[in-house]
């Protein structure tokens, strides 16, 4: 004999039913920065960023200020795998232009 009760009989006898939503966890984001020194050009942050990041002139100019006169300064928040590539590129470029240009990304 099987129990064949609906909804609507469980309902009748006082039962309670809930329905659950399963969340789905964004995965966590990036910041992707610059660190001052005192060697590389302050154009050549403005390019790596224009570059690197899509940051137009004036926002490029803006960031680097930051870094120039705070230490440090977001590019952007991606996720880790971008914001690693990020990383890479502008470290790779600062290299080979032999700046000593840090880059660096934190969990946000």
């Amino acid at each position: 004999m099987g129990n064949n009760l609906t909804n609507k009989d469980l309902a009748t006898r006082g039962a309670v039913l809930t329905k659950t939503k399963s969340k789905t966890k964004l995965p966590p984001m990036y910041k992707v920065l610059l660190l001052n020194d005192d060697y590389t050009p302050m154009d050549f942050v403005v390019m790596i960023l224009e570059k690197f990041f899509n940051k137009n002139n004036s926002e490029a100019i803006e960031i680097t200020m930051t870094v120039h006169r705070k230490g440090i300064g977001l590019c952007g928040i991606y996720s880790y795998e971008v914001a690693e590539t990020k990383v890479e590129q502008v470290m790779e470029f600062a290299s080979q232009h032999e700046y000593p240009l840090q880059c660096i990304m934190e969990k946000e």
